[in-house]
């Protein structure tokens, strides 16, 4: 076994530099959740209301018609939960679309 020589500066006595400094890192947080939901009137057509859901949601013509009459029954229906920013669009989606087809359908949004 080979001894290698220690010079009396590279001892130390003290383990102070031996100390292992144990850093954490920051967890990263999901971004908020938003619901985005439409609200009932009483001059939208229903046909309008689910081609709308079919159309911005991605659901099929079943789901897109219950969610319709829950929209019709209960006043309002969530019809997805995203991000913020894709909520915020959805809604834009939709409320252009209304607009442009003369229908006062409402659509929101609110944090989850």
């Amino acid at each position: 076994m080979i001894d290698w020589p220690v010079k009396m500066s590279d001892k130390k006595d003290d383990d102070s530099d031996l100390s292992v400094v144990l850093q954490t890192r920051p967890k990263t947080k999901r971004p908020p959740l938003y619901k985005v939901m439409l609200l009932n009137d009483d001059y939208t057509p229903m046909e309008f209301v689910v081609q709308v859901l079919e159309r911005f949601f991605g659901v099929n013509h079943a789901q897109a018609f219950e969610i319709m009459l829950t929209v019709h029954k209960k006043g309002l229906a969530v019809v997805g939960v995203f991000s913020h920013e894709i909520a915020e669009t959805k809604v834009t989606q939709v409320m252009d679309f209304a607009r442009r087809h003369q229908h006062p359908l409402q659509c929101t949004m609110e944090k989850e």
